[in-house]
């Protein structure tokens, strides 16, 4: 573990790798990069990037390498951490199977390196300086799918082999819908962007009366949770019995979640979150008439607070727990 406060944080997403220095006393971010990713071209090219990427944010903020501690990845799919490998990443082109993203990365930017998890590395962060702040966290990051995190006891709980922590592949209809995962009905499939703006689309189809159409210049391509959500937000009422849809499975997920460790908060993150009490109300209201406690009032469920910086806070975080230097 290093006594070095400065440490670089990158999220790695389908579209773009964000990159930026860290003061992981404050949370502090300085000297952010961003470039579209290059999956296409390989895994390789893509560490090449996130090398770039370093070698800028080390120029632009006047350290030497010595006044950095280290990296942090954020990746999203599963990682072997004690290896410093990728097992599976579904969302991203390539074969991303067994990468040593960990080793690969330390030798081109001569620092070391640790990885975890894009949605565990939100959650961190949200725990550390956000929503979470100081108190065991359940973590939702609700985008193109639902990943998530627990904090437990002050510790982000990863469990044996590093995969704890999946909060949307929750099952809660054992007939529902298959998921990516290969699981039926979990929170994921029914709730996630694609699965509210597929339900957008479907009312359209059924000549529901909504303004989702109009909003869309009828072209159902255009459909999407952010439309939605706009439309709900003038009134529609189809529009908001989907986000009410999502909310109630969300919350069933959460009320599971909330009877095996009674998390004192949990946080709703991801695109998403950006519809704030439409998705927020109906969870708690889910939450409630499901869970196992007499005081489920007291486990809050609040809206992330670091938006786009809080998986760049947590990989850093994370690197400063667990990196080893020479």
């Amino acid at each position: 573990m290093s006594d070095k406060n400065n440490y670089i944080g990158i999220d790695i997403g389908g579209t773009n790798i964000k990159a930026a220095l860290v003061n992981t006393d404050t949370g502090e971010i300085a000297a952010t990069r961003s470039t579209p990713t290059q999956a296409r071209e390989g895994h390789d090219a893509v560490i090449a990037q996130m090398a770039v990427l370093v070698q800028e944010i080390i120029i632009t903020s006047q350290l030497s390498k010595d006044g950095v501690g280290g990296i942090g990845v954020g990746l999203p799919g599963s990682l072997d951490n004690e290896k410093g490998t990728t097992i599976f990443l579904p969302n991203l082109p390539g074969n991303w199977r067994n990468v040593p993203v960990r080793d690969l990365l330390s030798k081109l930017a001569n620092l070391p390196v640790a990885l975890i998890n894009d949605a565990r590395a939100m959650t961190l962060g949200e725990w550390k300086f956000g929503a979470g702040r100081g108190v065991d966290t359940a973590c939702y990051t609700l985008g193109t799918g639902i990943g998530g995190g627990l904090v437990i006891n002050g510790r982000l709980h990863l469990g044996p082999s590093g995969a704890a922590g999946e909060l949307g592949h929750i099952s809660v209809d054992v007939n529902g819908p298959p998921c990516g995962c290969g699981s039926r009905g979990c929170i994921e499939a029914f709730a996630s962007g694609p699965a509210i703006a597929a339900m957008g689309m479907k009312a359209v189809v059924q000549g529901r009366n909504t303004i989702i159409a109009k909003l869309a210049g009828y072209d159902l391509n255009r459909i999407t949770p952010e439309l939605i959500c706009d439309a709900a937000e003038s009134g529609d009422e189809v529009a908001r019995e989907i986000y009410e849809f999502a909310g109630m499975i969300i919350g069933a997920g959460v009320a599971n979640i909330v009877t095996a460790v009674n998390p004192r908060r949990v946080v709703i993150g991801g695109g998403i979150a950006a519809a704030g009490e439409l998705i927020l109300d109906p969870i708690r209201r889910s939450m409630q008439e499901r869970v196992f406690l007499t005081d489920a009032n007291r486990v809050e469920v609040v809206q992330a607070q670091l938006g786009n910086n809080a998986g760049l806070i947590g990989a850093a975080v994370w690197a400063r727990q667990h990196v080893t230097r020479e």
